[in-house]
């Protein structure tokens, strides 16, 4: 897992600026995704292999774990199998530490599974991140600059549609101890049928014709910052508009990140509640919102609705602040306005940054915002994890209550990005691109 976050931050903009200068008759994000969808299945596929691999080897070496029930209050233990010994575990975490202590025995005795592992799970990073960042820059590509946040709130749906699949899926075929080939065979069926329906429907170079043709007729060329086409290198003003957004995403990533990431300790442990349900709270209400938001950005414009949108976060954290056990109704609140804060802070975000590339350097803006995001998830559990441990864990909401300040300070000097309004002379017809 932290391979995977230290390779996203090289690998997403590397790959966006790669196809930024790519040119094919298919277009140039297209290969990108073709090739790195088809890449990343068959990856997908081989680290289950892998992993097959290695259960034979721990079946050769008999240490099953087979689970029973034999308390009065229908409490689940194991029992764990090794050499003939067998002992009786608790819990599933016992039982694992157990088994996993003779499973590290048996890999020492073994290397070759190991390494291979990690080869084909290497691969299968690099493959995932070979189409991540050309995907997302297809929108903007094809897009115009009006329509963006409402675009962009469609990628966030889908994103979340796809990870309710992959989470329905985990739920009834990723078993402990037990192979993940068929799972992991699905979602690489999905994902090459799902490439199908694109290269099916997604004709780039027709498309982006036929985008452009609609804006020189609806004159939406007449809304361009002229500060940025019209110049060479980023001008001084709009590079610092760029590197305040830039510093907004880590803040706002650090604040979310850590309290989502966390929440399930601190709920167990501060609040004695469950965690699974606040936290699916929160992802339908971002999910509920994204469209909705995306219409009232091309209405009121981005940065005013992200302003809203950290606001709205802060309300929640401090709602997360100072609930307890005997008030923890109120975490339902603070999960609720976060996924709406979340949101609102999402679907605009991304828009904000390639409306201050040129045409020709979306790719890689769409990795500076991915490397920004990717580098606030892989401090902020570390940091918040470590005051947390250092001075209780009622720090986590305060955490990300400080840098929801932080991010609102830096994103109310952002003066670039904005969407621009349509002429009213053009908005009549432009409506039938809606």
């Amino acid at each position: 897992m932290a391979l995977d976050n230290f390779l996203a931050l090289l690998l997403l903009p590397l790959f966006g600026a790669l196809s930024d200068r790519t040119k094919t008759r298919f277009g140039k994000r297209t290969p990108y995704i073709f090739f790195g969808v088809i890449i990343g299945a068959l990856m997908l596929i081989g680290v289950a292999l892998v992993d097959n691999m290695q259960l034979s080897k721990l079946e050769e070496e008999n240490i099953p774990i087979v689970e029973v029930k034999v308390k009065d209050d229908d409490t689940t233990i194991y029992r764990f199998e090794y050499n003939g010994m067998v002992t009786i575990e608790y819990s599933m975490e016992e039982a694992q530490l157990a088994r996993a202590h003779v499973v590290s025995q048996v890999t020492q005795k073994n290397i070759t599974n190991l390494v291979l592992f990690i080869v084909v799970l290497f691969f299968a990073i690099v493959a995932m991140s070979t189409f991540r960042t050309p995907a997302v820059s297809l929108m903007p590509d094809v897009t115009p600059k009006p329509l963006r946040s409402k675009a962009n709130a469609i990628i966030n749906l889908m994103g979340a549609f796809g990870g309710v699949v992959a989470l329905g899926l985990m739920t009834f075929l990723a078993k402990d101890f037990q192979s993940y080939l068929t799972l992991f065979v699905i979602i690489a069926v999905i994902m090459i049928v799902l490439l199908g329906v694109f290269l099916t429907t997604v004709k780039e170079p027709e498309l982006l014709k036929q985008v452009n043709e609609e804006i020189e007729e609806y004159g939406i060329e007449q809304i361009e910052d002229e500060e940025i086409s019209s110049a060479e290198k980023m001008p001084k003003e709009v590079r610092k508009s760029f590197l305040l957004i830039i510093a907004s995403i880590i803040f706002w990533f650090m604040a979310y990140n850590a309290a989502t990431t966390k929440f399930s300790i601190y709920a167990q442990n501060v609040l004695e509640m469950g965690f699974t349900l606040p936290l699916l709270i929160a992802n339908a209400a971002a999910i509920i919102c994204f469209v909705p938001i995306g219409m009232i950005a091309s209405k009121v414009g981005r940065r005013k609705t992200i302003l809203v949108g950290i606001i709205i976060l802060f309300v929640a954290f401090i709602l997360g602040t100072i609930a307890t056990p005997s008030t923890k109704i109120l975490i339902y609140f603070t999960m609720s306005l976060a996924g709406i804060g979340w949101a609102t802070i999402n679907v605009n975000s991304y828009p904000m940054i390639v409306e201050m590339s040129k045409g020709a350097n979306i790719g890689r803006y769409t990795g500076y915002y991915y490397s920004a995001s990717m580098a606030a998830q892989i401090v902020t559990p570390i940091l918040s994890g470590v005051l947390m441990d250092s001075l209780g864990m009622r720090v986590l909401f305060p955490y990300s209550v400080v840098f929801c300040i932080i991010a609102f300070a830096t994103m109310f000097f952002v003066k670039h990005g904005d969407s621009k309004p349509i002429p009213k002379a053009k908005l009549e017809a432009f409506e039938d691109l809606d």
